[in-house]
């Protein structure tokens, strides 16, 4: 793994917070996925602690959705074990914040930001009414501090559709943060965003990762926007997986030896990586990215 920076002030308090020996994020051992009869990935392994930074990269139709699902307790892992916040998959739902791929807001939408972010607290979906205050008083606070917490407070009373991608994106974040979940899913936030958000949306997880020791496992195609602020990476290619650091990963080595023949792995006159000889993955039924989002 890179080494580490040193922590700062809120991030050793919110570490200390956690109890000793608290169940990771996400458990997998040596677990497989079916779908329709047909394996998208087995012997996976990995693990995901509270507080990290994982991105899940690989070619379209190489499970990442499947991955994705499976943590979610939407698809059942065939064999090996799975365990998410100690528990089973399915099991842990209210303490689990899910975005899925980005909605495409209309400039005729009139629903302003705030009430999207409040429908994270209404919905039933995903937690528990919070504890303490009157209900509204309760949520009112935790609307405002999570809006405060993704920078989206000087924007949020305007409606949606007259947004830019970045601050929609901010947004859905809240929405997904405002039950204080302890892991948070992220299925191609990036998508459709230019450079300069695509990077300050990961420097923005990056610091809920630290500041609220949030887990979080977010789905991209290209590592290279997000490379500087990962703490590890899962790639998923050739029916198997690999984690480990960013660096590690992203090899020639390492990713021929995933695929089972030769890869070369680039960096383009922009600095962005550039995989090379990646045998095209199969269309896998039942996996929502195997038409162009893997």
């Amino acid at each position: 793994m890179r080494k580490a920076e040193p922590p700062t002030r809120d991030e050793a308090a919110a570490s200390a917070a956690r109890p000793v020996g608290a169940a990771a994020a996400v458990r997998f051992e040596h677990a497989a996925a079916r779908l329709g009869g047909r394996t998208i990935w087995d012997d996976v392994s990995l693990t995901v602690d509270h507080g990290e930074f994982v991105a899940v990269l690989g070619p379209n139709g190489a499970g990442k959705s499947t991955l994705i699902k499976a943590i979610l307790g939407l698809q059942p892992v065939s064999a090996g074990t799975a365990t998410v916040l100690g528990l089973r998959p399915g099991a842990a739902k209210a303490r689990i914040g899910y975005l899925p791929q980005r909605h495409n807001f209309d400039s005729s939408i009139r629903v302003r930001g705030i009430d999207l972010v409040q429908l994270g607290l209404n919905g039933t979906r995903w937690g528990l009414p919070l504890p303490g205050l009157p209900q509204r008083a309760r949520e009112s606070r935790r609307i405002e501090e999570v809006l405060e917490l993704v920078d989206a407070a000087d924007y949020a009373r305007r409606p949606i559709g007259e947004l830019s991608g970045g601050e929609q994106q901010r947004l859905l974040i809240a929405q997904a943060l405002v039950r204080r979940p302890e892991l948070l899913l992220l299925d191609e936030p990036l998508d459709s965003l230019d450079l300069p958000n695509q990077a300050a949306i990961a420097s923005l997880v990056r610091r809920i990762c630290r500041q609220e020791q949030v887990a979080v496992l977010l789905v991209a195609h290209d590592i290279n926007p997000i490379l500087s602020y990962l703490d590890r990476v899962v790639y998923l290619a050739g029916g198997g997986a690999i984690e480990g650091a960013p660096e590690e990963v992203i090899s020639s080595a390492t990713l021929s030896r995933l695929y089972g023949a030769p890869i070369e792995v680039l960096r383009a006159s922009d600095g962005r990586l550039v995989v090379v000889g990646q045998p095209e993955a199969p269309f896998v039924h039942g996996d929502r990215h195997a038409h162009g989002h893997g």
